[in-house]
């Protein structure tokens, strides 16, 4: 297994590609580590390496590793959220990457003492296996969350198929940026929609050229 620091700068390589490619700033994207199948040990040397944001997609482990590093790291849940868990992420959590129903954004906006950064998720790709909304009932979900002082829509989210088709995936992340764009249009005060949240270990070269702002990457920098 290679070691985490080695994995990073290799992976700095690539967005600095990606960003000279696409007239981007690398220092606009921001890595986030996830680390849902790795030990403590392993999450350390993630920090110690230099990476500060760490994504959780389970509450079984998630709760285990933040007691043990606590605020080293800015904590991102980026799975599911099903509406009883959250009190248990609440206080635990900076950013939430998976809002995608009112019941939800209701619940933390109950649980939370202060706004938290919410990424809404969007199905891009329509496919059944992926949670998200829609790209057409994006607008009106984000206009119900005027009501929920304590939620924030910094971004939106989505998830591409595992697939090699490199027109495809484009495809996808452009129309994500390309919806981003449309509810920054707004200017919706509690929906500052600034960032894009897209592109995991296979694919975030491509959802850097494409705007990512924020990119999901577990096995090429922690191992599988």
């Amino acid at each position: 297994m290679m070691d985490v620091a080695t994995n990073l700068r290799h992976i700095r390589q690539n967005i600095e590609q990606a960003c000279e490619k696409s007239n981007r700033n690398p220092e606009d994207i921001t890595i986030i580590g996830v680390t849902k199948y790795v030990t403590i040990e392993r999450t350390e040397e993630l920090i110690n390496a230099g990476i500060k944001n760490l994504g959780e997609n389970r509450l079984e482990g998630f709760l285990d590793k933040h007691e043990y590093i606590q605020d080293k790291a800015i904590w991102h849940f980026i799975g599911t959220l099903q509406s009883r868990k959250v009190k248990e992420v609440i206080g635990n959590v900076d950013v939430i990457h998976s809002l995608d129903r009112v019941s939800l954004a209701k619940e933390i906006n109950k649980r939370a003492a202060a706004p938290v950064d919410c990424f809404v998720q969007v199905n891009i790709s329509g496919e059944e296996s992926k949670h998200g909304l829609a790209p057409d009932e994006i607008l009106s979900f984000i206009k119900k969350m005027e009501v929920y002082s304590n939620v924030r829509v910094a971004g939106l989210m989505t998830m591409a198929p595992h697939i090699d088709d490199e027109d495809k995936l484009r495809k996808i992340f452009r129309q994500l940026a390309s919806l981003r764009d449309s509810i920054k249009a707004e200017q919706l005060p509690y929906a500052p929609c600034n960032y894009l949240s897209m592109g995991m270990s296979n694919d975030y070269q491509l959802a850097v050229e494409e705007g990512a702002t924020h990119i999901r990457i577990g096995s090429s920098l922690v191992g599988s």
